[in-house]
């Protein structure tokens, strides 16, 4: 009987185990498919999750996201922080017992992305997915989205040339108001149902690099990217694709 009850308990922790690798592997698909459907309003993406010993959480208002730029003015210096459009942003987590899976707390690996939570170009994902064990007990997948900077597209309107700073934002919005948690067979989805874009003053510039900060989370440390600029002037464009995620 002994035996009998080990020989469960063992299975039981493999299978735990299984799903824990899974989920991880359901969350960077439902990422890919989340991806493809921003910035293109109306379009959809669906995972499917079959959940039993965990459980899915969608989690908005997770935390505080903050932009600002600087760029060099026509005086030599650098510029008084320009404030950009930000808000709150929202995540997408996994947990699991430590009954099946456990690490010590300082552990902390990303299957997707890094910690950085700014890129700049176009050859990173905008996701990031991280393993770790934030809370005594349990182990958690979690899905966030960074901001993306791209290089200044270079415009020439009368005697300047314009720099537009293009930053790029995915911002998830959920239909719960407060973290809510699901389990067994279900559809995680994606839908597109916003696609906004606001541009800053126009600023007047030597050239040189603006310096674009971000914050995401408000016990994170900032983060900056350095964006080089033609003398003339320079325009901040932040795009925003807003994305429902449901179930």
């Amino acid at each position: 009987m002994v035996a009998s009850v080990y020989a469960y308990q063992i299975m039981e922790r493999q299978r735990g185990y299984a799903e824990f690798e899974t989920a991880q592997k359901s969350i960077l698909v439902f990422n890919d498919g989340l991806e493809t459907s921003a910035w293109k309003v109306g379009a959809a993406r669906s995972t499917r999750f079959t959940i039993k010993y965990g459980f899915l959480q969608l989690v908005p208002n997770a935390g505080t996201l903050s932009i600002d730029a600087t760029y060099p003015t026509t005086l030599g210096t650098q510029s008084s922080p320009v404030s950009l459009p930000g808000g709150t942003f929202s995540v997408v987590k996994y947990w699991l017992s430590n009954t099946y899976v456990s690490f010590d707390p300082s552990f902390e690996t990303y299957i997707l992305g890094n910690s950085d939570s700014v890129i700049y170009g176009s050859a990173d994902s905008y996701g990031r997915v991280v393993i770790k064990q934030p809370t005594q007990g349990l182990a958690a997948v979690i899905l966030d989205y960074r901001v993306r900077v791209l290089d200044p597209s270079v415009v020439r309107v009368g005697v300047y040339d314009v720099n537009y700073v293009n930053i790029r934002v995915i911002k998830l919005s959920m239909l719960v108001s407060s973290p809510w948690s699901y389990v067994h067979d279900f559809d995680l989805k994606a839908r597109c149902i916003n696609v906004t874009t606001t541009t800053s003053d126009i600023f007047y510039t030597n050239g040189g690099e603006a310096v674009v900060s971000v914050r995401l989370g408000e016990s994170n440390p900032i983060e900056q990217v350095p964006v080089s600029l033609k003398p003339g002037q320079v325009v901040f464009v932040v795009s925003v694709s807003e994305m429902l995620v449901s179930v």
